[in-house]
């Protein structure tokens, strides 16, 4: 099937709008993935590759494509090759935001078990 070069996206067959978004969404949840297993924030990894914290959220979500120069900053932060990002997670891909500073259950009860300003 030969897809010609379309020039707007209104031009591109559905199928193939389908499978560049797949492929974002992989390379994103890899992206985040390493992240997270190197305890980086979003807003780290976007000060020290030259990208916003939105914009990481972005590519980790899959939602915004980066132009390939980017993932070599990416993956030079990350401390791996680039060739990293193109295979499967480890794991699914989360569906629930990363928050860090959680208070951990231990220290919530005892919290609330101290008593308050009356």
């Amino acid at each position: 099937m030969a897809l010609g070069v379309p020039t707007r996206r209104s031009q591109t067959p559905p199928a193939r709008l389908q499978q560049w978004q797949e492929r974002r969404k992989q390379v994103g949840s890899r992206i985040r993935e390493l992240r997270l297993g190197q305890e980086l924030t979003q807003e780290a990894l976007g000060l020290e590759a030259g990208l916003s914290r939105v914009m990481i959220i972005g590519i980790e979500w899959g939602k915004k494509s980066v132009a390939y120069e980017r993932l070599w900053d990416i993956a030079d932060v990350l401390g791996v090759d680039v060739t990293d990002f193109f295979v499967g997670p480890s794991s699914a891909p989360s569906t629930e935001p990363y928050r860090r500073g959680r208070v951990k259950s231990s220290t919530r009860s005892r919290l609330s078990a101290e008593p308050g300003p009356e």
